[in-house]
């Protein structure tokens, strides 16, 4: 029963990685851009939540509301004042600008909300299921966060395949120049991508703020590494590979700390990655695209 806690325990860590991740599959799908900032916009969700619970009183729905709107709008301002303008730029360019907005939201959160670490209230429920006379325990929140990630990817899936701007979004991926000249307005397909992977940011902040319960302006730097990392690992561009590659990689992260070593675990986390890449580079189910020169 202990293997399969940890095993459970790993898929709801995965379940985060795998919200996170789409956030930088879907703009790299689209933009062909990696928004490294994108750690950073989870920890505005949480401080966002924080506050409305703490300092206004707001309920856990309302609190999740403005977090995720929050997010939301920042996504889409960052887009439009530090991304839109290099368009045409070396991806070089863009890559340094998203590291410098990264560290901008770091020391702007600093300054706004001190450097101290803050305890995040419980806003989902608490409590567990207990199952085999109380030797497998599942808490709320486990159940919470896998049964959130399925329904985000669930919804995803059915929006990206069978909405107008879904289909506008996949035609930008393909080709953005022949998606012009049918009259898709590209600078709108890219925010609103933005928009929506920083909004499920604010949720994957608050699931993964409410499993660990502390928040500061360095929350979102390793969850965001690790979570661009099961982007990679599943196949960055393929949402079907962000949520297998988040899932995999909380579980391996995990079942390492619980049977290797704690201090040992981010790097076999990185060693797997090494190594599936080495054998298959595009990720798990990444296609390899064919360059015209």
């Amino acid at each position: 029963m202990t293997f399969l806690t940890y095993l459970i325990s790993g898929l709801a860590l995965g379940s985060v990685y795998a919200i996170i991740a789409l956030g930088y599959t879907m703009v790299y799908g689209i933009a062909k851009m990696l928004n490294f900032a994108h750690g950073d916009i989870i920890m505005v969700g949480g401080y966002a939540a924080f506050y409305a619970c703490t300092r206004y009183g707001l309920p856990a729905g309302l609190s999740i509301l403005l977090s995720v709107l929050t997010c939301t709008i920042l996504g889409v301002i960052i887009e439009r004042l530090a991304y839109k303008p290099l368009r045409q730029a070396s991806s070089l360019s863009v890559l340094i600008t998203a590291i410098g907005v990264s560290y901008f939201l770091q020391n702007s959160a600093q300054l706004m909300f001190g450097s101290d670490t803050k305890i995040f209230p419980s806003i989902l429920t608490e409590g567990s299921f207990r199952f085999f006379d109380g030797k497998l325990i599942i808490s709320y929140l486990t159940i919470i966060t896998i049964l959130t990630c399925i329904i985000i990817m669930i919804g995803l899936t059915t929006f990206i395949n069978k909405t107008k701007i879904g289909k506008a979004m996949r035609a930008c991926a393909e080709d953005k120049g022949a998606a012009q000249l049918m009259g898709i307005n590209i600078d709108t397909t890219i925010s609103i991508t933005f928009a929506i992977g920083s909004g499920l940011a604010a949720i994957a902040a608050i699931l993964l703020c409410s499993t660990y319960p502390s928040l500061s302006p360095t929350l979102g730097s390793m969850p965001g590494i690790k979570a661009f990392t099961a982007a990679v690992f599943g196949g960055i561009g393929s949402i079907p590979g962000a949520l297998l590659g988040g899932v995999l990689l909380g579980i391996i992260e995990n079942l390492t700390k619980a049977y290797i070593s704690t201090q040992l675990s981010d790097a076999i986390v990185f060693a797997v990655l090494i190594i599936v890449l080495l054998i298959k580079p595009t990720g798990l189910l990444g296609k390899k695209e064919n360059v015209k020169v």
